[in-house]
Formats: C-alpha cells, structure tokens, sequence
C-alpha cells in the first residue's frame, strides 16, 4: 500500500513517515500545499494523511481539487483546529476522517487501516483467501494457522492483492502501488518477489493471467496442492 503524508511540521512528518514504514506502508511525502496538490493528482495513492494548515495553498484547497478532478483516495485530515465547525468543512472538502492535534500515533495508523480497507470493500481488518490469512492490525500472515515470516516487500505484495482479491492486478498497478516516487521502479522485481511469495506461502493462491497480471483466489485443489 502506498500513502502520501502531507504535514509542514518536519519532525512530525519524520514521525508519521517512520511509524507508517514500519506498519509495511511505501510513503511519499510533502511539506506544502502546492507539492501535496501535484503528487495527489499525479500518483496513484491508497490514502492520504494531509494536514490543513500548509504553507503555499491550504489543505482543505488541496483536498478540494482533488475531489474536483476525480481523485476518490480515502483522505485522512490532521489539524491543530478542533471546532466542530472545521471539521464539517473538512468532511464537506471531501475528507473521510479526522483526527485533531496532538494526536496518537497508534489512531492515525488504526484510521488509516480502515480507510484503506474500507476503500477497498472490506469490513474487519481480518483478511483472508483461502488457508491464507491476513491481520492488518498485527501485520500478521499465517497459512492454515500457521504464522508464516516475509519480508516488508513481500508483506506488502500479498496486502495488496489480498486488499483487491477476485479481480486481476497489473504488474503496473502493482509497482505504482508498492514502491515510493523514489525507488527505482522495475515491474521485473514484481516477478520475483511473487515466486518468492508463492514459495513462502506454499498454497496456490496467486495466479498468473497472461499479459494481464496476478489473480488472488482461493487454491482450486485441496490446500497444499
């Protein structure tokens, strides 16, 4: 999954970028108003954390174009401000949460897994595809109960199909949605972390569909086969 934070403060945009890095989150990021604007009409995000007061252009200006020019990504808005009047004009802006200053880390990142599962159709932050299971909240994969150990990329890959399962992935969508605006992006790399991912896992759960990309689906067979 990829998020976009938006937040002038730089300590507390290092604060957000290294808790949701260590939740297997590929972050990019943006210290004003004008850089938040271009990178959310410009990149394909699962959610947004964007605060309202930036510099250059404010965050609920932001947030209005965006939805103006159909970006539908769930937008988590951060504000010192805490009238009830602020955060209607934030939700009538198009947010789909709020959350006021100072604020806990660990709500943010709770938010932010429900937008994201919400956005993408599901109800509990339990997510499963046959023997294999998903805990978005413990950042937990097992395969018939047993827990099995990845590595973030390889987290990260199988949370997104498993977010979008029952519908064909693109190896573009996949590197859009993996990697940072920074990380040198090859869609060879997705190949690979796949084969990783299917061995670790062991069920045939990821499918290949020819010259479109990855199907997640529960294993015709029996498990293990």
């Amino acid at each position: 999954m990829r998020l976009l934070v938006v937040e002038d403060d730089k300590d507390l945009n290092r604060q957000l970028v290294s808790a949701l890095e260590q939740a297997g989150y590929a972050i990019d990021r943006a210290f004003d108003g004008e850089e938040a604007l271009y990178l959310g009409l410009n990149e394909p995000y699962d959610a947004v954390v964007l605060d309202v007061g930036l510099p250059l252009k404010d965050g609920i200006s932001v947030l209005e174009e965006w939805r103006k020019s159909g970006r539908t990504m769930p937008v988590l808005i951060l504000t010192a401000r805490d009238r009830w009047s602020d955060k209607v004009q934030g939700f009538d802006a198009g947010a789909d949460d709020y959350v006021s200053k100072p604020f806990h880390m660990e709500e943010v990142l709770a938010r932010l897994r429900a937008l994201v599962r919400r956005a993408a159709g599901h109800a509990t932050s339990q997510l499963t595809c046959g023997p294999v299971g998903l805990d978005t909240k413990a950042g937990r994969v097992v395969v018939d109960g047993a827990p099995i150990k990845l590595t973030s990329h390889e987290y990260r890959l199988l949370a997104y199909l498993m977010h979008h399962s029952g519908r064909v992935v693109s190896r573009t969508e996949l590197v859009e949605h993996l990697y940072d605006q920074d990380f040198d992006r090859d869609s060879n790399t997705i190949e690979v972390f796949v084969g990783r991912l299917r061995r670790k896992l062991g069920v045939d759960v990821i499918q290949t569909v020819r010259g479109l990309g990855y199907l997640l689906s529960p294993p015709t067979g029996p498990t293990g086969a």
